[in-house]
């Protein structure tokens, strides 16, 4: 770590206008604030695309601002193709992209004329902002405190930048690699385990993740030591790969040195060895000067750097090395209900649920009619386990706005869960109606009209949905949906058999495609085949009480009575009603 030297801070430089003369040749001053908010590990902005508000992920490691098909239809934007061999390549693949000219509104100023990429996968908001719009000037990635800031540097080649650490602080530098004749990614060695792995900085990637062949490099492999199954992960393309995590006993950035910690990995990056994701970012402040070569980051105190959620860990690592960091300071009083809103956003993504719903409380009180803060608490009394607080602030947010889409889904979906019996269908129908045809919202409509058994509104659903997301890495997901559905009501079979091969090729083996197929087979009266589908799902997981019991039925038709009697049996065990629901839909011995 560095220890701070003196850095005079100059007034901003709003849109290039230098401001007050400081007591040094080293000015420092800001261009533009882009808020954000972060849902999950995304940092999401919200600018405008031709006067609408548009909602984009903050995201260093695309080169490019991208839109996706789906969105873009949404904003009704006009495509031109990009030119011939023109490619964007990402963890899940490559994309053949198009090209919108919109008008883009930033901190209201209006840029007109700006060029975005449209393809591949929904990135959960309209698209990704990339670094033709991020990397204008220097950038400082403040995700903690909830900004992104465009910032410029007069006359300070030879001053560190780390301007916010007071005298007597840590910090840390590192060289970036300069990328000639692109303004791309922020590049860099690190080192991990010793080994040197070129990385990129990506607020786009929610967690630091490792190639797979950088991760053989320094001594991580599946079936390893500690290395435990991590689920799929996707990128810009259409495709999912594996990915496991692992330990590590060190990474070194910069001058800051993280002890025993663990990392995800697998995939390829192309020329790249890792991506230093949004968990990195989180944990710091980040000075980065493309001009200078150099980023200067120092640690916020308390919290982790690299993140395990989703494998239930509960004491992630701090910069210190050890499982448990300094507590985190009082936070000051804010100023207005976003800021409210943005940190409790952050407060979400360390699990502090109820740091998280005190400033809820706040935003909500100082903007009561706000929808977005009403559903942002809402979503955090449902994790929280108080179902009827997140009723009543759906109910209201449903009464200022009674088509807000999000809202119905999350009303429909929260009643449903809290009792099945619940009429939840005019929620349903109503954000269906309201919702664009194209919208990435279908995909969860679909999901509830599954959910209380209208199977073929669900197929509808799908239908919209696949036909605006060609690329889409969930598309494999959305096909096996629709392949059960038309299954359970056992209609269009040819259909489904379609969809669930084409699912089965996106995402080879997965359990869950081969009990959907295996449901069409068994429909088809293709006993033999339908048996081998459920014998290769039960083999990845034997407690698919579908698949036992379709598995049971066709041993039953093919004369194996023992075994397609005990098969029925173990479905009983895991699922006591699942006879009954299924002669309901014509399935039975």
């Amino acid at each position: 770590m560095k220890k701070r030297i003196c850095l005079l801070i100059t007034s901003a430089l709003l849109h290039g206008a230098v401001g007050a003369e400081p007591r040094s040749d080293c000015k420092i001053g800001r261009i533009v604030d882009f808020p954000v908010t972060m849902v999950g590990f995304q940092p999401q902005a919200v600018l405008k695309v031709n006067g609408k508000d548009a909602t984009f992920v903050a995201d260093s490691g695309a080169f490019y601002s991208m839109i996706s098909p789906g969105r873009a239809a949404e904003l009704g934007l006009h495509l031109s193709p990009a030119p011939d061999g023109f490619w964007v390549v990402g963890v899940g693949g490559d994309v053949r992209p198009n090209i919108a000219t919109v008008t883009l509104t930033i901190a209201g100023v209006e840029i007109p004329h700006v060029e975005f990429l449209v393809g591949g996968s929904d990135a959960g908001a309209v698209g990704l902002l990339g670094q033709n719009v991020l990397a204008l000037e220097d950038t400082e990635f403040d995700l903690g405190r909830g900004m992104i800031r465009i910032m410029r540097h007069v006359g300070c080649g030879k001053t560190d930048l780390a301007y916010w650490v007071p005298a007597g602080g840590s910090y840390s530098v590192l060289e970036t690699k300069s990328m000639p004749g692109e303004r791309t990614h922020i590049v860099a060695p690190i080192y991990v385990n010793g080994k040197r792995l070129e990385a990129v900085f990506d607020t786009g990637a929610a967690t630091s993740f490792i190639s797979l062949a950088a991760a053989a490099r320094i001594g991580l492999k599946p079936g390893g030591p500690g290395v435990v199954a991590a689920g799929m992960s996707s990128g810009v393309g259409r495709s999912m790969v594996p990915t496991w995590i692992g330990p590590v006993a060190e990474v070194k950035i910069g001058d800051e040195t993280i002890k025993n910690s663990r990392l995800r990995f697998g995939g390829e990056f192309g020329d790249t060895d890792m991506l230093i994701g949004a968990d990195f970012f989180l944990s710091h402040r980040i000075y980065w000067s493309d001009k200078l070569g150099k980023m200067f980051f120092s640690y916020n105190i308390g919290s982790h750097i690299f993140d395990l959620s989703l494998l239930g860990q509960q004491k992630p690592l701090t910069a210190a090395g050890s499982a448990n960091g300094p507590a985190r300071p009082q936070e000051p009083p804010l100023a207005d209900a976003d800021g409210y809103s943005r940190r409790a956003s952050v407060r979400l993504t360390r699990a502090d649920l109820a740091g998280a719903l005190d400033d809820l409380d706040q935003a909500v009180r100082l903007a009561p009619a706000h929808v977005g803060y009403l559903r942002q608490r809402a979503m955090v009394e449902a994790r929280m386990g108080q179902p009827a607080k997140a009723i009543e602030d759906l109910d209201r947010l449903l009464k200022i706005d009674p088509r807000d889409v999000e809202g119905l889904v999350a009303r429909a979906g929260i009643r449903y869960a809290r009792d099945p019996k619940t009429d939840v269908r005019a929620d349903i129908d109503t954000a269906s109606a309201a919702a664009a045809k194209p919208s990435d919202t279908r995909l969860d409509i679909a999901g509830l009209y599954d959910q209380i058994g209208d199977y073929r509104a669900a197929v509808g659903q799908l239908d919209l949905w696949i036909a605006a997301h060609r690329d889409d890495s969930r598309r494999p997901i959305a096909l096996n949906q629709r392949c059960w559905a038309r299954a359970l009501t056992g209609t269009q079979l040819d259909l489904a058999l379609s969809d669930c091969n084409a699912a089965l090729a996106g995402m080879p083996h997965n359990p869950a495609f081969l009990d959907s197929r295996g449901l069409v087979r068994l429909r088809l009266g293709q006993y033999a085949q339908a048996i081998a589908d459920y014998d290769e799902a039960l083999a990845a997981n034997g407690k698919i009480a579908w698949s036992l019991y379709g598995r049971g039925i066709a041993k039953l038709r093919l004369g194996q009575k023992d075994a397609g009697e005990a098969d029925l049996a173990k479905a009983r065990e895991l699922e006591p009603d699942l006879p009954d629901r299924a002669k309901k839909l014509g399935v039975a011995p």
